[in-house]
């Protein structure tokens, strides 16, 4: 029986949650009241109504308002919400946990300093809500003596680093390696497995797999994050939109043929790679039914795709010197029971597996936000120019 995502208890579960979640043609959002799911749901936004925007951060006001707009047709006021959970984004330095959005958080993002991508307006969107509703608070005279001021927060941004120097070290000075993973599932999944084996605290070694458009293979000891790799570089295993690691000389030939650009070589390997590349879908499901239905090619690819995860998993246990008391595998393609049993097979030698099937973003930052409420975690505080040590 597969597992579906629940919400942790905590020993405070009350207060009103607004959890933000923006993609490239979406914002996701969550509405929880004392640790009950309202609702979620998923705005729209046309390729025509994005396109209107020269960049990704100009869309800010469109969105605040479809946000503020959908909040008033479920009869939520503004003053209601207590805390705003929002996606992290592409800022550097950080380490894992949770965040309060300041002038710093927003400068880096808004200027997308570390990377161009939407949930960089997923902070910002929280933030300027936050400040609205305080402002609706102060105009109706409410005061809330349970959480004071509404503040937004992000939490497990994917850029957090904590990688052992070892890790980071490339092959020559110019290439540091570099984090960018599915840190907030991750995390989530970790104290998923915790709760269910009855640890009180995070004293474990895992190993988790999420395995999704892309993949990011990351190693957690006690809490911390000592080893990953970069999900949107062109690191990491084949996928079903990614090349994986490719042949450097061949890759350097690509790139001075002078038959591609810059962007097309970087499409293809995310974006135009992994499955997308031999049979033009990103859909596992579709290549597992061109396996089963006799294509030797997506019988080979898929063999490929396990055997690429596993050897992530194995470069993880080596990491951990090989004492692993867990490898969790998540994300969309988890939903696989074939593909999940060959992975098993493979590397069950190491430590025993556990499936999570499918991710909850949405679920995973109101968990993080009854956390907050409740005292059970240190907030950090952003500043762009210095890695907070823990």
């Amino acid at each position: 029986m597969e597992r579906t995502q629940t919400l942790a208890d905590t020993p405070v579960q009350k207060g009103n949650i607004l959890v933000i979640n923006t993609g490239s043609t979406t914002t996701k959002l969550g509405f929880y009241s004392d640790g009950a799911r309202i609702f979620d749901t998923k705005l729209e936004h046309t390729a025509d109504e994005v396109a209107k925007y020269p960049s990704v951060m100009d869309q800010t006001d469109m969105r605040r308002l479809a946000i503020e707009d959908f909040l008033k047709e479920k009869n939520i006021p503004l003053e209601s919400i207590d805390i705003i959970m929002a996606r992290g984004g592409l800022f550097t330095p950080v380490i894992t946990g949770v965040y309060n959005v300041n002038k710093d958080m927003r400068d880096v993002l808004i200027s997308c300093r570390d990377g161009v991508h939407a949930c960089n307006l997923s902070a910002v969107l929280a933030d300027d809500i936050a400040k609205e509703v305080n402002e609706a608070r102060d105009a109706k005279g409410i005061t809330n003596p349970r959480h004071g001021k509404c503040i937004a927060y992000v939490a497990d941004p994917p850029m957090a680093d904590e990688m052992l120097p070892e890790c980071r070290m490339g092959g020559i000075p110019e290439f540091t390696r570099k984090t960018l993973f599915h840190a907030l599932n991750s995390r989530a999944i970790v104290r998923r497995y915790l709760r269910e084996h009855g640890h009180k605290t995070n004293d474990v070694t895992v190993i988790v797999a999420h395995m999704g458009g892309g993949a990011t293979i990351s190693l957690h000891r006690n809490g911390k994050v000592l080893d990953t790799n970069h999900g949107l570089g062109g690191d990491g295993p084949i996928t079903p939109e990614r090349s994986g690691c490719c042949p450097p000389f061949d890759l350097i030939d690509m790139c001075f043929s002078g038959k591609y650009t810059a962007d097309e070589i970087k499409k293809k390997l995310v974006g135009r790679g992994g499955a997308v590349a031999y049979f033009g879908t990103n859909s596992m499901k579709d290549v597992e039914k061109m396996a089963d239905d006799g294509n030797e090619l997506a019988q080979t690819f898929l063999k490929a795709y396990v055997l690429n995860i596993c050897k992530y998993i194995a470069a993880m246990a080596a990491t951990a010197d090989g004492k692993v008391d867990a490898i969790l595998l998540t994300g969309g393609i988890a939903h696989s029971k074939s593909l999940m049993d060959a992975i098993k097979n493979k590397i069950g030698f190491i430590a025993p597996v556990e499936v999570f099937p499918g991710e909850d973003e949405i679920n995973s930052l109101a968990e993080n936000g009854y956390m907050i409420l409740s005292g059970e975690v240190k907030v950090h505080t952003y500043d762009k120019d210095k890695l907070i040590e823990d």
